[in-house]
């Protein structure tokens, strides 16, 4: 049984940093494209960044500059460094990884998601 399970977000006031991460654990053979997405109240889930297999990333506009993906292959893990948060990046964050089960075949997984505050 394939799981992603994110860390805990948390409470931060505006302009503040806070790190999630998202460990992949299971029979997992390789994960390809990771991404991290948030939703808002009334609004619909957006991606807020990627990283593939390789390490080359993407980013939405809206945090470009401010936060950062990175991925740890070992340990199956993907992180999200967020830097100078803004009220308006408060939003449930979810990972989303594409995970190859074994060769040829891979899946698309969720995590729980993560509680993300930016107080003004």
């Amino acid at each position: 049984q394939v799981q992603l399970v994110e860390s805990e977000g948390g409470l931060v006031q505006a302009g503040g940093s806070l790190r999630l991460s998202c460990a992949a654990s299971g029979t997992i053979f390789s994960i390809n494209a990771i991404g991290w997405y948030r939703q808002a109240p009334g609004k619909q889930r957006e991606l807020v960044a990627a990283i593939t297999q390789g390490g080359s990333t993407n980013y939405v506009d809206s945090v470009k500059g401010r936060f950062t993906i990175s991925r740890d292959n070992p340990k199956n893990t993907v992180y999200l460094q967020m830097n100078s948060l803004k009220p308006e990046d408060t939003a449930v964050y979810y990972c989303n990884a594409d995970i190859v089960l074994y060769w040829g075949v891979s899946r698309d997984y969720w995590g729980q998601g993560t509680q993300v505050t930016v107080s003004s």
